[in-house]
């Protein structure tokens, strides 16, 4: 059965069970990019992401004798938002792994939606982590594992947005904008799209950090990333599935990289323009349009918002990556001379009255006539920073500029 039938079959499967999410037209983005932008806001989804779509289409599929065993899963937050609520639903027991470094939300909500069909296992450090685990337990204990993308079940699930969007929009889609994590929405959906809307340009996004699907697809093999940026939870894996890459390798038109900075500051805008709360990895989409503003000009697009598990406890890590990709926030190691008015003597002589001081770190050394302080500096023009550079020098302050010694900046900074 060709997967386009299954994504067919996987929407009769979904009825009443999970969302029919908006497709509405974002004024503000059609404006700045000359174009028509329409989100697809699956953050709006009954467990806040698309994950319920796969979750729920594989695991009202199995047997009974397969579902009076129950299911294990692993995932970073969403497919097991999505996979909790399926048991619940179904009265499955389930049993699901997760990373130690999933946002508290994610892990409560997880909770919330499986109340006591599922028990809830952290372990590891990434997603790779806590998939090893609940595979070794579902081999061992010859239960069914809820892949979160590689699976055929799972992606035409997944594949049944693309089916609402072409449902909903009766004008000619020209490019569609999907975040890849290990690919099973962007082979569902590119799938759908190559059936009814061959000439519609599918678009994957990935985070900088985390590019699995684009390493896999310009090597032509399926290899594991060695290390990853974990900051876009819900998108960074080190490798994708299988299947998915398969699907994906024949069906994208091209793979874009956003810069976790970049999502950042995507996520802000939204809060602050749009009143809408999304993730990282829902972001992913809305972040790639300024790398696509000239081919998208006059054109109709759509961007998938995947979701808005996002942990509030994360915001200040939210606004400090957004502005340093922006070049607004800036870290310097200098020598203060120890004496009694050399803090107000750079405040004074060397910042801008709309300069501020955000961090301040100094150790007072009797015995030396100058000591290091680790300092970060908030601008609110990028430009500022040669004049801030040129005043340090002129004043006799040395100083190390952080942002450029990625190392030390760590291991100052954190």
């Amino acid at each position: 059965m060709k997967m386009y039938e299954q994504v067919v079959l996987a929407k009769k499967q979904l009825e009443g069970v999970v969302t029919s999410t908006p497709l509405t037209k974002n004024f503000n983005l059609s404006e700045e990019f000359d174009a028509t932008i329409l989100l697809k806001r699956e953050d709006l989804q009954v467990v806040r992401s698309y994950k319920i779509r796969g979750a729920y289409n594989k695991m009202s599929t199995l047997t009974p004798q397969e579902k009076a065993q129950g299911v294990i899963c692993a995932s970073a937050g969403n497919h097991a938002q999505g996979v909790a609520y399926s048991c619940n639903l179904l009265q499955i027991q389930g049993k699901i792994y997760m990373p130690k470094t999933t946002p508290k939300q994610k892990v409560k909500q997880v909770q919330l939606f499986g109340k006591s069909f599922v028990e809830i296992v952290l372990i590891g450090d990434t997603f790779d982590d806590a998939y090893a685990k609940a595979a070794d337990d579902a081999t061992a204990s010859n239960i069914i594992f809820v892949h979160p993308f590689d699976d055929l079940k799972v992606i035409a699930g997944q594949g049944t947005v693309g089916l609402e969007i072409l449902e909903n929009c009766k004008e000619h889609i020209d490019y569609v904008f999907v975040p890849i994590g290990g690919g099973g929405l962007s082979a569902g959906l590119s799938e759908v799209f190559k059936e009814l809307s061959p000439n519609t340009k599918i678009i994957g996004v990935e985070p900088q950090g985390a590019p699995a699907m684009q390493t896999a697809i310009a090597t032509g093999k399926n290899t594991p990333l060695e290390s990853i940026d974990k900051f876009v939870d819900g998108a960074a894996v080190k490798q994708v599935g299988n299947l998915t890459f398969e699907i994906c390798q024949r069906n994208l038109d091209a793979i874009i990289l956003v810069p976790e900075g970049k999502v950042c500051t995507t996520i802000l805008r939204l809060y602050n323009e749009e009143a809408m709360v999304v993730e990282p990895a829902g972001a992913l989409t809305i972040a790639a349009l300024d790398f696509y503003k000239d081919e998208i000009k006059g054109k109709n697009v759509v961007c998938i918002v995947s979701g808005s598990n996002n942990d509030i406890e994360r915001t200040a890590e939210i606004k400090e990556r957004s502005l340093l990709y922006e070049e607004l926030m800036h870290y310097f190691m200098i020598q203060f001379p120890q004496r009694p008015g050399s803090l107000k003597e750079f405040v004074n002589d060397i910042l801008g009255p709309d300069d501020d001081i955000t961090y301040f770190q100094f150790t007072k050394k009797n015995s030396r006539e100058v000591g290091p302080a680790v300092v970060g500096l908030e601008l609110k023009n990028k430009n500022d920073l040669v004049a801030i550079k040129n005043k340090m020098n002129d004043k006799g302050f040395e100083f190390k500029y952080l942002n450029e010694k990625q190392d030390l900046f760590t291991q100052l900074i954190g």
